[in-house]
């Protein structure tokens, strides 16, 4: 099935990725501290858990900080008080972007991301003025043969599958069914190259040009603050223009 796809513009970073790689340690880090405290230490019997845990392998977080991080989470050792909040806003072209945030400070995190948004040219808006837009799905994304894919992920609880025309396939999935699709391909031995639980919007917003350029610059200083865990928006921008941006 051909469509739009979700991952491409989710989070749009600059430069390669080994250059952030201590930030999303640090970010993977955290959603294991927080997974734990919301839950059990043991993530046979909490699912949040288990997901964090599984991203973390899949980016190589080293195993020692994945235990310090349970160990912070579950009290044994001493560690931040994070808080989980939700930023929204307006960027430019009429967008609109979603912000998931964990952090100890939350004057602080309002005020970087407050700073980025002025800069990028966009607005930080009140609680719920472009929520609304988005829903919270599990994306897959799986490099495989096509009736492979689709056998072994509808049949564990998929909603969508989409070609994104690469190889690869973007498989859409509820929250709670997430875990079960990603099983399910690891049975058929196909190989999930990203998978995530994020806020996917409803429409997307078409964008080039300046507006797109800005929106870009905009993306990346928010990615780049340290409270930010998570960061989607419905602006749909030319592959051109993202290109463009990574080697400006």
């Amino acid at each position: 099935m051909a469509g739009h796809s979700h991952s491409a513009n989710i989070a749009i970073r600059k430069g390669a990725q080994d250059k952030k790689r201590a930030k999303l340690f640090s970010k993977l880090a955290k959603e294991i501290i927080v997974a734990c405290k919301m839950g059990d230490p043991d993530p046979d019997s909490n699912p949040r858990l288990r997901l964090a845990l599984r991203k973390a392998r899949a980016q190589s977080l080293p195993k020692n900080t994945i235990e310090r991080a349970i160990k912070k989470g579950s009290g044994e050792l001493e560690g931040e008080d994070y808080q989980e909040l939700i930023m929204e806003g307006y960027g430019p072209g009429g967008t609109a972007v979603y912000i998931e945030v964990l952090t100890d400070n939350r004057n602080r995190a309002a005020s970087e991301i407050r700073h980025a948004f002025t800069k990028g040219g966009g607005n930080l808006g009140t609680t719920g003025c472009v929520g609304y837009m988005f829903n919270r799905k599990g994306v897959i994304v799986v490099q495989g043969d096509e009736d492979e894919v689709m056998l072994a992920a509808l049949d564990a609880g998929a909603d969508d599958i989409l070609d994104n025309e690469d190889g690869t396939w973007e498989i859409l999935t509820e929250p709670s069914e997430c875990e079960a699709v990603l099983d399910a391909l690891d049975e058929a031995s196909l190989t999930v190259k990203q998978d995530q639980v994020i806020f996917i919007p409803d429409n997307r917003v078409s964008l080039d040009g300046k507006s797109a350029q800005q929106l870009l610059r905009m993306l990346d200083m928010l990615d780049d603050c340290d409270d930010v865990q998570g960061l989607t928006h419905n602006a749909d921008i030319p592959k051109a223009a993202i290109e463009a941006f990574a080697n400006s």
